[in-house]
């Protein structure tokens, strides 16, 4: 078995004034699920919201800049949890009567202040930060990738960065802006928010901060207030805390339990859950904290979610990064069908999973991943034959994308599974640990 590493590469190197390089093998969990490599990590200070950032915040939370009304961000970015959908609906309901579905699942806003751009370029195995784009980068090269971060996986060309799910906005004030004018979603349009901005109990604070220019042009102050709304996310801890108990056990303040533990390792293991080779674990230049993602796009095969008004259509298919611009499906076709791989911080504390939020539990997540190969009339609708229809939810000549190589989905029918049932337990309550507090 190749030795365990994942969070434990980066933690061998103690930044605190004079790095030590330390073996790997030390910086594993003790029995006792003591971190005998602690580090100090470096989390954003805790400040009073600059004048901007509270009028963001009031954009936040006003109801009013919607089409109905009766919706704001924080409606489907509950603070309550983390910034996230609360509730088990794969998506969220909006529209003018509250009524429509939206087209995808409702993401995390918390630790996105560190996403890059996007970008198409080489795999950094080890970092979190995107390469810019390589003059010949024309198409995929997908080589393995494990959780071992060896440098087996530069050779892949991906694409990186953005948000949402399709990586179509490169900044929080152009993230902003798609919700609000979603015709699914919050449905309102550029007047609407003006009148409302206009007309609102930060008015005059916005309008002071905005100048001359704000005065002006219409435009310019509603590019004002969607700078805002990210100075709000970016300057409020409570969408970036680090407050979970695995940031306390990298800095050797609390001990995992033997489940925790075990699940930890399992968690990096390439040749069982191998999740840290998407998912880093790892401590980041100047100890930043690992953010469990490395913001890359992954092809994983979900399901078609059939309880979709838009999957009625047997020809309606999301097709992720190759939709974020109108040539895509031509010109991105190698990225046909990958969606954002999401940070799995307060993941323990969400109810629905995947871009088209087909799973709505961590059990039904994992076994996906153990299972999509070894038994697919699980997740896959049957053909007339009774043979399941595997990746229904993407167009036959785009299949070649889904990942069949990394861990566990390199499994072929008839092995055996690359976790048991108890091991998947013990990576969920491992991923419990990832809760902020």
């Amino acid at each position: 078995m190749q030795p365990v590493l994942g969070c434990i590469t980066l933690i061998a190197f103690v930044f605190a004034g004079t790095a030590e390089a330390r073996s790997p093998d030390s910086c594993l969990p003790q029995e006792d699920g003591s971190n005998p490599c602690p580090v100090v990590l470096r989390k954003p200070e805790s400040r009073p919201l600059s004048e901007m950032a509270l009028i963001g915040k009031a954009l936040f939370y006003d109801e009013n800049l919607s089409g109905s009304g009766k919706l704001s961000c924080a409606s489907c970015h509950d603070p309550k949890n983390h910034y996230a959908a609360s509730g088990e609906s794969s998506v969220f309901l909006g529209g003018h009567d509250l009524n429509l579905q939206g087209r995808r699942a409702v993401p995390t806003l918390t630790y996105l202040e560190r996403r890059p751009n996007f970008s198409i370029g080489p795999d950094n195995p080890v970092s979190e930060d995107a390469p810019p784009i390589p003059a010949n980068a024309t198409g995929a090269s997908h080589g393995s990738k494990n959780a071992a971060n060896t440098a087996a996986s530069a050779v892949n060309i991906v694409p990186q960065g953005g948000l949402f799910w399709d990586g179509r906005a490169d900044t929080l004030q152009q993230q902003a802006a798609g919700p609000m004018y979603d015709p699914a979603e919050m449905a309102s349009t550029p007047s609407k928010v003006l009148g409302r901005i206009d007309n609102a109990p930060y008015t005059a604070s916005l309008k002071q901060l905005a100048g001359i220019e704000g005065e002006a042009s219409p435009g310019f102050l509603l590019d004002e207030a969607m700078f805002a709304l990210a100075r709000y996310q970016i300057e409020d801890p409570a969408f970036h805390p680090y407050s979970s108990k695995f940031d306390s056990w990298l800095e050797g303040k609390e001990k995992l339990s033997s489940r925790e533990r075990q699940g930890y390792l399992l968690f990096n293991d390439p040749g069982k859950g191998n999740c840290a080779a998407c998912h880093l674990d790892t401590v980041q230049p100047g100890r930043l904290p690992p953010l469990f993602t490395d913001h890359q796009y992954e092809a994983l095969g979900a399901p078609r979610n059939r309880e979709l008004t838009q999957n009625r259509n047997p020809s309606y298919y999301d097709l992720g990064v190759c939709d974020r611009q109108p040539d895509g499906r031509k010109t991105l076709s190698s990225y046909c069908g990958m969606f954002a791989t999401p940070t799995l911080r307060n993941t323990g504390s969400r109810h629905v999973f995947f871009h088209n939020g087909v799973f709505h539990s961590l059990k039904q997540v994992l076994d996906f991943y153990v299972l999509r190969e070894l038994k697919p009339e699980r997740f896959y609708a049957a053909k007339q034959n009774g043979h399941p229809l595997m990746y229904d939810d993407l167009p036959t000549k785009y299949k070649h994308n889904i990942d069949k190589t990394d861990a566990p989905f390199d499994r072929k029918p008839g092995d055996n599974p690359a976790l048991s049932d108890q091991e998947i337990d013990d990576i969920i309550v491992f991923l419990k640990t990832l809760t902020d507090r």
